[in-house]
């Protein structure tokens, strides 16, 4: 059955009337299906899609850049973290250890000044000289005059001392003789540090060696009334050398050396 148009044409019938445009988008989209379904529209759409930007990439590597950026950032801020926990490490051990030797230097100065300190106590205490019996006296002087010495006169000075009494030798020397000396009984000379000569005698015992170095106030013997005596008492005499007759003055011969006699 036709129809008539106004213009006197027949108007195609139903099944040849051209497709609506929804038609041809629902036909379009069974086409895409079809040729995707048999692997043809993957081959013939890859180049156009491929130049159409896809949604899901506008904007995605920018994030990516900037999250690469941040982690860059932080990395940078951990080395420099670490160097910087080194570094003062480093100058902390190093404050350390110049500490350690500083006061290491400040021991070993100090050590120094004592070590010289004593070592000058030493000297002074082996240079110093004392009196041969401590808290004694002179009992008789030098050159006393009388008949109980051949010579005539005394040749030393008598400290009093009861027997027994420590005896000391007044200064550092050598001891070159510790026996018997005949008048002087029991007795001991020393030869001084200064090249003089002391000489100790009438001991009641000798604590000394012929050889042997002493220092001053050093116990040597104990006195006592051996040989020529009339009681117990010190006899000390100061020398030029260790023979009889080359005595000094014994007070001005301590004296001499600092000492209160």
């Amino acid at each position: 059955m036709a129809f008539t148009c106004a213009t006197g044409k027949s108007r195609p019938s139903g099944k040849h009337r051209r497709p609506s445009r929804m038609q041809r988008s629902t036909a379009r989209a069974a086409g895409v299906a079809a040729l995707t379904a048999t692997g043809v529209m993957g081959t013939l759409a890859a180049p156009a899609l491929a130049a159409e930007p896809a949604a899901e990439q506008t904007g995605l590597i920018p994030v990516i850049t900037v999250e690469n950026s941040i982690v860059d950032q932080i990395d940078a801020q951990a080395i420099a973290q670490e160097r910087a926990a080194k570094e003062a490490a480093a100058a902390k051990k190093a404050a350390q250890e110049a500490a350690r030797k500083k006061a290491a230097a400040k021991a070993a100065l100090e050590r120094e000044v004592k070590e010289r300190a004593a070592r000058e106590a030493e000297r002074k205490r082996l240079l110093s000289f004392v009196t041969p019996i401590a808290g004694s006296y002179v009992s008789t002087g030098y050159k006393a005059g009388g008949a109980v010495w051949s010579s005539g006169s005394h040749t030393g000075i008598d400290f009093h001392a009861a027997s027994g009494t420590a005896v000391h030798a007044v200064g550092a020397g050598t001891v070159v003789e510790a026996g018997w000396g005949g008048a002087y009984g029991n007795n001991v000379v020393i030869k001084m540090n200064d090249g003089t000569y002391t000489q100790y005698g009438h001991l009641s015992s000798i604590g000394v060696s012929v050889g042997q170095s002493v220092t001053p106030g050093q116990q040597i013997g104990l006195s006592g009334a051996t040989g020529n005596v009339t009681g117990p008492h010190l006899h000390f005499e100061a020398r030029t050398s260790p023979e009889y007759g080359s005595d000094i003055d014994p007070i001005a011969y301590l004296r001499s050396h600092g000492v209160n006699v």
